[in-house]
């Protein structure tokens, strides 16, 4: 149990780039946390990236479960049908949850994790990165006091595949696999819904590439778009949040530091660990998140592609 004095230990599950990249360095630096270890696919990157920081290398089916039993949380920073079964395991050992988003790829196995959470009650936040970082995070709070929203446009469009491109998440298999519905479709959705509310109708049709346009219907009322995709042209990317209501248009600003968007999120996580009060977007938000995308892609699939 922990108090506003003791600092809570989590360990880090992954050592890729968005791990070494953001979570690592954001659970260093945060003067309420303890990096209670590293744990790695391959105990080399485990070792190296630990080391950076001073904390214990973990690897391996036990050291998994020695991450565990040092950490009162778990960050991950895994593919995301890699961390959903994780995910679970690290609930019923007790430790309470960081996980990147998608929760799962599958409805199965983001529901899985959601009770696992459940039965022994431990907090858990999705790192939704516009729920946290500092502007964005300010502009939906904004905008729900405004309410009375008519209609909304979402489009975040990335380019990971351009010739020229040097992103590190380009090499990422399941990026590549699953495109920009599941990537970037968890961000879209985690700005509209609490602003416009649940999605009660939802339509998906492909584009070129991997693009995904969806048309969703609102608790609300409101209505919305949303053109997904990370395989579009350099000069085509971008992303976009415009509501539209009797107050006017409002437009989502920009945004950067993911370092500092985790570290928000993980005080989110602290408040819903010492409270014992849910964040809004936790694991439960995350399998909603999930069954949303696998509704699209299944109607997405059932429909041939533009231009075929």
């Amino acid at each position: 149990m922990t108090t506003p004095e003791t600092p809570l230990r989590i360990g880090l599950a992954g050592t890729g780039p968005w791990a070494r990249n953001t979570h690592a360095p954001a659970l260093a630096a945060h003067p309420d946390v303890v990096l209670s270890g590293v744990w790695g696919r391959r105990a080399e990157a485990a070792g190296e990236l630990a080391g950076v920081y001073g904390a214990p290398a973990f690897s391996g089916d036990t050291g998994l479960d020695e991450l565990f039993a040092v950490s009162d949380a778990v960050a991950f920073a895994l593919p995301p049908d890699v961390q959903a079964p994780l995910a679970a395991r690290a609930a019923a050992a007790g430790c309470h949850l960081i996980m990147d988003k998608p929760v799962a790829t599958t409805v199965a196995g983001a529901r899985e994790v959601a009770e696992a959470a459940e039965q022994a009650r431990v907090a858990s936040v999705v790192f939704c990165t516009l729920r946290f970082a500092p502007q964005t995070a300010a502009w939906i709070a904004e905008q729900g006091a405004v309410g009375d929203w008519f209609t909304a446009r979402a489009d975040w469009i990335g380019a990971l595949w351009a010739p020229g491109s040097d992103s590190e998440y380009a090499a990422s298999p399941w990026r590549r696999e699953r495109g920009g519905l599941w990537d970037v479709g968890p961000h879209a959705l985690s700005v509209l819904i609490p602003l416009l509310g649940d999605v009660t109708e939802l339509t998906a049709a492909r584009g070129p590439s991997d693009v995904h346009h969806l048309v969703l219907r609102h608790t609300s009322g409101a209505s919305s778009t949303v053109t997904l995709s990370l395989g579009a042209p350099t000069a085509a990317a971008g992303v976009e949040v415009v509501l539209r209501g009797e107050h006017g248009i409002a437009s989502l600003p920009r945004w950067d530091g993911a370092v500092d968007a985790f570290a928000a999120a993980v005080d989110a996580l602290i408040t819903s660990v010492r409270t014992g009060e849910a964040h809004p977007c936790d694991v439960r938000f995350g399998l909603r998140l999930t069954e949303l995308l696998a509704e699209a892609e299944a109607q997405a699939q059932a429909r041939p592609a533009a231009g075929k």
